[in-house]
């Protein structure tokens, strides 16, 4: 079974791992055209001591240029707020962890962690569930297409994973991975037709995965088969003409499991409507 079913979505035209490995090596294999450097008034010699810097001047400018996507979240929790399904949300402050805080009637505090793509330990592991909240969530807003979401949450699971099973005593509610490309050509979504305009853009609501807890431990089964239950996707899909009724066929879950020889097994599974789900197990 293929990490790519840990959620529904595939991008389109993603580049395979090979073809990304050549086109690296075609970069780096200019240094030895000398002809085509010279119509750019470059010798090889500069070339290749400039092309670190080069690389990390196009990304810079490529997240610069992403700036508007990362206005995402505050889009998402103003229609939050619209909807009277928050009362208030406090933004973090430049230079803090990127922690929101939603004050939800019925909920009480959310602290909502953003987070890039979850393959990397910055956005899976280095965090604190901060003191206030009631419940915590991990939001990856991921726009790489290197690798299809469902592989992007599965890596990201296994370092949550980790750090589940260490002496770091907090621990989330649920992770979710959403951002601009969902539901656009490049990442069609099976919930497009729940979609609400966010800032002209239809968005579909997002993929929500409620994690284990501790103490939940009983024949070394931590919500192995998705039993538990938490307040806030309810809230968030509301936002999406979820109904409660129907939100538990749109929340997924992660859970973990101890086997008799004391190996360590993963399920993350994702709903996306009546009878539509996908799980993912390792």
């Amino acid at each position: 079974m293929s990490a790519e079913t840990a959620a529904p979505c595939r991008h389109v035209g993603a580049p395979p791992p090979a073809v990304v490995e050549r086109v690296s090596l075609a970069i780096q294999g200019l240094a030895e055209d000398a002809s085509f450097l010279a119509k750019h008034g470059i010798s090889p010699a500069e070339y290749e001591m400039a092309l670190p810097s080069a690389v990390e001047s196009l990304r810079g400018s490529m997240s610069a240029s992403n700036a508007d996507r990362r206005q995402f979240l505050g889009r998402l929790f103003e229609r939050l707020v619209g909807e009277g399904l928050v009362t208030s949300v406090t933004t973090p402050s430049y230079g803090s962890d990127t922690v929101y805080r939603l004050a939800v009637p019925g909920v009480g505090l959310v602290a909502v962690i953003q987070k890039g793509c979850p393959d990397g330990a910055h956005s899976s592991v280095r965090w604190t569930v901060p003191d206030w909240a009631d419940e915590t969530y991990l939001w990856w807003l991921c726009s790489s297409t290197k690798a299809h979401p469902g592989e992007h949450i599965s890596k990201g699971v296994n370092r949550l994973r980790q750090r589940f099973f260490s002496e770091v005593r907090d621990v989330l509610d649920g992770v979710i991975f959403h951002n601009e490309l969902c539901g656009g050509s490049g990442r069609p979504c099976p919930k497009q037709a729940k979609s609400v305009d966010l800032a002209g853009v239809p968005t579909p609501p997002p993929c929500i995965y409620v994690m284990p807890q501790r103490g939940d431990d009983l024949d070394d089964d931590w919500n192995w088969s998705g039993t538990r239950r938490t307040a806030f996707p309810s809230v968030l899909l509301q936002a999406f003409g979820i109904a409660p009724p129907e939100v538990d066929s749109y929340v997924g879950y992660v859970g973990f499991q101890r086997r008799g020889n004391g190996n360590l097994r993963t399920t993350i599974t994702s709903r996306f409507g009546a009878g539509r789900s996908t799980t993912f197990r390792n």
